[in-house]
């Protein structure tokens, strides 16, 4: 015949007067514990104070029913009331440091205090002191496992929350037409201070979770089945020498940086850029591709071509700027002549030289990259 021992918790072994000794003294044991640990917490703010005095309350007296006993360290009750300040911990962004080394501090404080109480009744043995000890510390175990599980169960809610406003943001962004009030308060439901420049990436559809593990949050990410769409905001992560590195052998495509109502026809263009040009190992930047995009009929392409191009200008008075692309339009189809620029707009050779010499402090070495002078080309023949 096998006999199996029952295996009783440490209070069970705690001297039975334990609570008729302490009980008088509960209200200093409660009041010391928690300035200590409010102490050694400092900056944890007032709200935190008044939870912890609170759960100390709670805990001591839970631990002077429990000597003598095989009952649970915490009925559901008083366990939920642990749970709830590992949660509340969660909700204030804090870890589960603070509140661990709490636990730590109340247990010794408990464990001197108990031991104190029974010595000013009798003289207590080493073998009780050690039976004290065994239980305060499986006692403070079972309060830590109440607090993580309820920062954990936060964490959880917060994730599953965090990932809804971020979905939301995405299709809000990608539907387009919604009110700036909507998406500014969506945005900013994520952590995103701002709306200004977005820059969007499209990815194969198994890309979708690296995107959102390796961006954070910079970006959103958007699934439609057969890919995914990142939402970057404009930053030092969605500079280009930044997403070659990020994305190299991801198949991605990436659209030009335009403001964020704008998405829509971002995203259409870094579409119709994928059907023209498979990507390869490096990604392919839609910035390069607009003439190609225009020739092809994309008035889009066109559009956001022509606000690049010709932002230097931006800031000239209308006549100004007139003249200055009037004269940059001959200039580029007299492939440099002045003579010929002359001639064809009916003005001094000096006037053309002065325009010339305006041209080249506003576009710098873009007069002299072919592709981005083929750009102008076509800018200036859709302006046309």
């Amino acid at each position: 015949m096998t006999y199996h021992r029952v295996i009783k918790p440490p209070w069970f072994y705690v001297p039975a007067d334990l609570a008729a000794a302490m009980r008088p003294r509960l209200p200093d044991a409660v009041r010391d514990i928690a300035t200590a640990i409010s102490a050694f917490s400092d900056g944890a703010g007032e709200k935190f104070e008044r939870d912890v005095r609170t759960a100390v309350q709670v805990a001591l007296d839970r631990f002077l029913d429990l000597p003598g006993t095989g009952e649970p360290a915490l009925p559901p009750r008083i366990r939920e009331v642990f749970v709830a300040l590992g949660a509340a911990e969660a909700r204030e962004n804090r870890g589960p440091e603070t509140l661990l080394a709490s636990l730590r501090i109340a247990g010794r404080l408990l464990l001197r205090t108990a031991t104190g109480a029974l010595d000013e009744q009798r003289t207590v043995s080493v073998a009780e002191v050690v039976e004290l000890s065994d239980a305060t510390n499986a006692f403070i175990d079972e309060l830590a496992a109440a607090c993580t599980d309820g920062l954990a169960r936060q964490l959880r809610e917060q994730a599953g929350e965090g990932d809804r406003r971020r979905r939301q943001v995405a299709d809000l962004l990608l539907r387009g037409g919604s009110s700036p009030d909507v998406v500014r308060d969506a945005a900013t439901g994520i952590g995103w201070p701002a709306l200004d420049l977005i820059v969007p990436v499209l990815l194969p559809a198994d890309q979708a979770r690296d995107a959102r593990f390796r961006f954070g949050a910079d970006g959103v990410v958007a699934e439609r089945g057969r890919d995914a769409v990142l939402l970057l905001r404009a930053g030092p992560r969605a500079e280009r020498a930044a997403l070659t590195e990020a994305l190299h052998d991801r198949g991605a495509v990436v659209g030009p940086a335009l403001t964020w109502t704008e998405v829509p026809q971002a995203v259409s263009l870094t579409e119709r850029t994928a059907e023209l040009v498979a990507p390869g190992p490096e990604p392919v930047f839609v910035d390069d591709h607009f003439a190609t995009l225009a020739l092809r009929g994309e008035p889009g392409a066109l559009a956001v071509l022509t606000a690049r191009r010709l932002a230097p200008l931006a800031g000239l008075r209308d006549s100004q700027r007139e003249a200055l692309l009037v004269t940059l339009s001959s200039w580029l189809r007299h492939w440099g002549s002045r003579t010929a620029v002359s001639g064809e707009l009916f003005v001094h050779p000096q006037t053309v030289s002065y325009r010339l010499n305006r041209l080249r402090e506003l576009l710098g070495d873009d007069l002299d990259d072919p592709r981005i002078r083929f750009e102008l080309q076509l800018v200036l023949a859709y302006r046309a």
